[in-house]
């Protein structure tokens, strides 16, 4: 699809050169104004971007409203999530058809009547963006402590009600990241967020009583970033002190919330672990002898280390990734070849039980577990093909049950579908996991299929296989579907990550170029019709890859991309820059500034053929500014030789992820699936 009419001319921002010198070379933005969102010239700019945008997409309007049809189709609107025990309570959420968002509810008994405790649906009403972040419920279940946020910038309110009469008790706390209660039902914990949105002060004070708030800590390395919570057992809260690399992890008995937190392992050079309690033990997943973690336990009492007792050791060729503690069990969570896995053990007796999965490629997440005396574990597992499904299996026995399948309406049925893993290799030998999926009577391995192939990796965050109703619209388009699982994120676990951040970052595109190729070279796909999408640093992966290999891909979805690496990191003001020196480097250091330089998608554009681009972002984003996509399309735009359409789509009501509700969110997909299937030539 291309448009020749004057109509669909695009913006063009004027320049204003900007110059700095850095390590001696001289750099000049053009763009730098657009970070003036005052400025009425950058509001006429970005509505005027919003709006070729939409003008560019109208011919596609049909085929978005079939794609929404399609999807909304799928869904069960009235919905019901399996209900959580909690103290005397079982939460759980449920959605009604025309509503937006959740209602969040409880019962006395599965049998008793409802009870809602919060309708978000009420609460957003009159505004564009709303999202609620912490939903703490006292231990006796009267008073609940909650944040909001109507603006997508990810600043959240911290307000309290009391449960039996419904009574705000006008707390207004601004900034909070986290919070966590107490034992007494009275005294709170919250955390609030710096100037630059780093959670950095943790504070005490009690409630409903009054009283001004005392300060517990303030952490003043701005690498860290302050969390509080409360351990499953109710026995502990924990303040945890992250960054990228380190950890502190101090605790407090919850009994005597006027106490002093204790620090359990002091924060040192690539130390990192979590804590969990029980039973008189408190258990760390610590990585001390290797990077993929060992587990140990050590006595509330007197967690020295010479106290310490080993659990499960480290293994450099499986990930451990997590833990739960239970009454009579604790459960570990454990990457092996990439694929999640569960472990059972006892406390009584020692005796373990694995829990395997059958597919090839899926994903797996533990659910539902706040009860420290459960008498059975939850997870939910999915595959590309397979509905999310919660399932339960009983601590003593092993006997599994299905708690709930995810309703996919309209016919679906899995069987028609297939899904695979297979492993491409890097340009140094690596093999890189690829998960992929298409519909069965479709499929035709001679590279006819449209490709559609997604990426993330950085931070150590693995791109799960997960599934997705709405992407049945692509796959019975024929559409063919992966995910490349490249060094950078944590699908192989740690030492994964860490061979794609830092001064080996080049990894993560060269990775995700020969997962490309792989799906080219085997006729999965042919690069005239392959697609592709990344979102935040996934964003930065997809302006790297299309400044490497223009020629690989047909199409490029890029939401709310991290393209600005230079600029960006050079500003210690901006939320998140100074912690994240430790995941890309600080570009005032040469040898930082010589990798960065490599890759940085802004900076390495140059005169040349590009594919067809839909950009995307929002203008209350707090993790990436609004001004990189917007200078980044800018300037593209100017060093585009070919027709290829770059389209700029901004929200003016959001934040990092875009519509919060529920409709308008499909509204997003059937407008990005619209491009997408527009340039591979499925239009209907």
């Amino acid at each position: 699809m291309s448009r020749t009419d004057t109509a669909a001319a695009p913006p063009t921002a004027k320049k204003v050169p900007r110059t700095l010198v850095l390590h001696g070379e001289t750099r000049v933005d053009d763009y730098f104004w657009l970070r003036d969102k005052a400025n009425p010239e950058v509001q006429d700019y970005l509505r005027a971007e919003d709006a070729h945008a939409s003008a560019w997409m109208k011919p596609t309007e049909g085929l978005q409203q079939r794609l929404y049809d399609e999807m909304l189709g799928r869904i069960q609107e009235d919905d019901l999530s399996v209900p959580v025990r909690k103290g005397g309570w079982f939460y759980f959420s449920r959605t009604e058809k025309g509503k937006q968002y959740p209602i969040l509810c409880r019962k006395r008994a599965l049998d008793a009547a409802e009870e809602v405790v919060l309708d978000l649906n009420a609460m957003a009403a009159g505004h564009p963006f709303f999202a609620i972040d912490t939903y703490e419920i006292s231990d006796d279940g009267n008073l609940l402590l909650y944040s909001t946020d109507t603006t997508g910038f990810r600043e959240y309110t911290l307000q309290a009600m009391d449960l039996r009469t419904r009574e705000d008790l006008g707390i207004r706390v601004e900034k909070v990241s986290s919070a966590a209660w107490a034992a007494d039902n009275a005294t709170v914990f919250y955390v609030t967020d710096d100037a630059a949105k780093r959670p950095y002060r943790l504070w005490r004070r009690t409630i409903p009583a009054g009283g001004e708030a005392t300060l517990v800590h303030e952490e003043t390395d701005e690498r860290f970033n302050v969390g509080i919570s409360r351990t499953r057992s109710l026995a502990y809260l924990l303040m945890s002190i992250d960054s990228h690399t380190q950890t502190e992890v101090r605790c407090l008995d919850a009994e005597a919330p006027w106490g002093e937190f204790a620090t359990l392992v002091p924060r040192a050079k690539d130390l990192e672990y979590d804590v969990e309690h029980g039973g008189g033990l408190f258990y760390l997943r610590i990585n001390d002898t290797g990077r993929t973690y060992r587990l140990v336990s050590a006595p509330a009492g007197d967690p020295r280390r010479e106290n310490w007792v080993e659990l499960i050791p480290n293994r450099p060729d499986v990930m451990l990734t997590g833990v739960d503690v239970f009454a009579t069990h604790y459960a570990v969570t454990e990457k092996r070849d990439g694929l999640d896995r569960i472990r059972i053990v006892s406390l009584v007796d020692g005796a373990s039980r694995d829990v395997d999965f059958p597919e090839p490629a899926y994903a797996m997440f533990p659910t539902g577990n706040a009860s420290f005396d459960a008498t059975a574990y939850r997870f939910q597992y999915q595959s590309p093909i397979t509905p999310p499904t919660v399932y339960e299996q009983d601590l003593r026995t092993g006997e599994m049950r299905i708690l709930k399948r995810q309703p996919v309406l309209g016919g679906y049925d899995p069987a028609r579908y297939a899904v695979e893993r297979v492993w491409a290799e890097a340009p140094d030998g690596v093999k890189v996991p690829v998960s992929i999926a298409y519909r069965k009577d479709l499929f035709r391995r001679d590279g006819s299929n449209p490709g559609f192939l997604y990426g993330y990796g950085s931070y150590g965050y693995p791109m799960s296989p997960t599934f997705s109703s709405n992407r049945v619209s692509l796959l019975d388009r024929g559409v063919v579907y992966a995910i490349a699982h490249v060094r950078g994120g944590g699908d192989l676990g740690k030492p994964w990550h860490d061979q794609g951040r830092m001064h080996r970052k080049m990894n993560t595109f060269t990775d995700f170029i020969a997962c490309a190729e792989h799906l080219v070279r085997e006729r999965y796909t042919a690069s005239d019709r392959l697609g592709i999408e990344g979102g935040s640093a996934g964003g930065l992966l997809m302006g790297a890859v299309v400044n490497l290999r223009p020629d690989l891909f047909r199409a490029v979805i890029s939401k709310v991309p991290f393209v600005d690496v230079i600029n960006t990191m050079l500003d210690e003001t901006l939320p998140l820059t100074v912690g994240e020196f430790e995941e890309w480097g600080n570009p005032k250091v040469r040898e930082d500034y010589e990798v960065l330089k490599a890759y940085c998608p802004y900076s390495n554009l140059k005169p040349g053929a590009y594919p067809a681009m839909l950009v995307k972002t929002s203008t209350e984003d707090r993790q990436v500014m609004y001004w990189e996509p917007a200078k980044y399309v800018a300037r593209l735009r100017t060093l585009k030789t070919n027709g290829t359409p770059v389209l700029f789509k901004v929200n003016f009501a959001a934040g990092h992820g875009g519509a919060s509700g529920r409709y308008d969110a499909l509204k997003e997909t059937a407008f990005d699936y619209a491009f997408l299937l527009a340039q591979v030539g499925l239009s209907e």
